[in-house]
C-alpha cells in the first residue's frame, strides 16, 4: 500500500514538472519578449498583439513613436498599414459581389467603358484582385495572358477603387468608413491630405538610426491600395470578424481565399505559396495560415492569421529599413515562435 502510495506520489512530481518544464520551453510571450530585445540586424520600433480565440495573450509597444520629441510608442497608436489596405479593398469588392453588383468574371471594360486599352476586354475583377492580370501601367501592354502569372502592384487595387466609386456612385474613403463604423473599428480611416490625422511619424532606418520619412501617399487614387490608417486592436477585431464569417457570407469568403495563383514573398515561406483577394494562403506547411504585409513611406505592416487555432498576429513599426529584406525580420521571427507553440501543444 505504502509502496503504491509511493508511487502515485512519483508519478504526480513527473508530470507537474513536466508540464512546468513544457510551459517554460514553449512561454510564448516570454520569447517574443525576447526578440524584441534584438538590436541586430536591426531594432524593434513599433507595437505586437496577438490573440487566441477573443483572448489577447500578448501584446507590447516598444520604442518611439516621434524621435525628435522622444514621444514613447502607445499600443493603441494609429499606423499607415500600407498594402494590408489591400485587403479591405477586396472584401469591399466581395460585399459589392455579394449584391450582385460586381461580377468577378465580367472585365474591367464593363464598369469602367472609358478606359480605351486594348487589354480592357480581356482583363476581369478576378484578374485584378489576385495581381493575374499582367498590367503594369495603364499606358503599356500586359506583360503576360491575363491569368496565367503573378504581378504584384498597386495599379490594379487603384482600379478596383475606381471601380468601386462606378458602381456605387461612392467615393472610396465614403464607402470605407461606412465599412469601418458597421464593424465598430473606432480607430481605423482613410489618410487625406490636408486633413490632420493622429498616426506616428514614418521613419527610414538606416543602420538604426532613425530618419523621418515624409514621402506619405501621393496621391487619393493611392488610398484604396495603400492609405488605410489602423492599430493594432482594430486590426485584431477586423481578423476575428473576417475570417469568422462576420463580415462575408460563407461562399463569398471562400473566393477570397480559393486560390488559383501562386507567388512567392520573403515574409512567409521559403516556397511560392496561393494568393487569393488581397491574402496569401499558406496551406502546404504544417499549420495553414493566412495573412498580408505592407511597407513604404516609413511603414512596416504584418498580419498573419492561424484559422484552425484561430490565432491572429499583427505587427505595425513605423519604419522601413535600408535594407527591404530586413521590414518583416521581427514578423517572421515571431510567426515561426507561434507555430512552434502551436505544434507544442499538440
Amino acid at each position: 500500500m505504502k509502496a503504491s502510495i509511493n508511487f502515485r506520489i512519483s508519478f504526480l512530481l513527473i508530470f507537474i514538472a513536466f508540464n512546468t518544464f513544457s510551459q517554460e520551453k514553449f512561454n510564448l510571450p516570454a520569447k517574443i519578449d525576447s526578440l524584441l530585445k534584438i538590436e541586430h540586424p536591426r531594432k524593434f520600433n513599433g507595437v505586437v498583439l496577438v490573440s487566441k480565440k477573443r483572448k489577447i495573450i500578448y501584446k507590447k509597444a516598444v520604442g518611439y513613436s516621434n524621435f525628435k520629441d522622444k514621444v514613447p510608442m502607445q499600443e493603441g497608436d494609429n499606423f499607415i498599414i500600407m498594402s494590408n489596405s489591400k485587403q479591405i479593398t477586396a472584401v469591399l469588392i466581395l460585399l459589392q459581389v455579394q449584391k450582385k453588383r460586381i461580377d468577378l468574371n465580367h472585365s474591367v471594360k464593363e464598369y469602367l467603358p472609358e478606359l480605351n486599352l486594348s487589354w480592357a476586354d480581356s482583363v476581369t475583377i478576378h484578374h485584378l484582385l489576385n495581381f493575374s492580370s499582367g498590367i503594369v501601367d495603364l499606358k503599356e501592354p500586359l506583360i503576360y495572358k491575363p491569368g496565367t502569372d503573378f504581378n504584384y502592384g498597386n495599379i490594379t487595387y487603384i482600379l478596383l477603387g475606381k471601380i468601386l466609386e462606378r458602381v456605387t456612385g461612392k467615393k472610396y474613403i465614403d464607402l470605407a468608413i461606412q465599412l469601418f463604423k458597421s464593424l465598430r473599428l473606432k480607430n481605423t480611416y482613410c489618410l487625406e491630405k490636408n486633413e490632420f490625422q493622429n498616426y506616428v511619424q514614418g521613419y527610414q532606418n538606416v543602420s538604426n538610426v532613425f530618419h523621418p520619412d515624409y514621402s506619405g501617399i501621393e496621391n487619393e487614387d493611392l488610398i484604396s491600395a495603400a492609405g488605410i490608417i489602423s492599430n493594432i486592436f482594430d486590426l485584431n477585431r477586423w481578423d476575428r470578424l473576417l475570417h469568422t464569417g462576420k463580415i462575408l457570407k460563407p461562399e463569398i469568403y471562400k473566393l477570397m481565399i480559393d486560390y488559383r495563383i501562386n507567388s512567392y514573398h520573403n515574409a512567409f515561406e521559403k516556397e511560392k505559396i496561393g494568393y487569393g483577394y488581397g491574402l496569401r494562403i499558406s496551406d502546404k506547411t504544417k499549420i495553414k495560415y493566412l495573412g498580408h504585409t505592407g511597407s513604404g513611406s516609413g511603414f512596416i505592416s504584418y498580419k498573419i492569421y492561424f484559422p484552425d487555432n484561430q490565432i491572429d498576429l499583427i505587427i505595425l513599426e513605423n519604419q522601413t529599413n535600408e535594407n527591404p529584406s530586413l521590414n518583416y525580420e521581427f514578423g517572421i521571427k515571431i510567426k515561426e515562435l507561434i507555430m512552434k507553440s502551436i505544434l507544442s501543444q499538440n
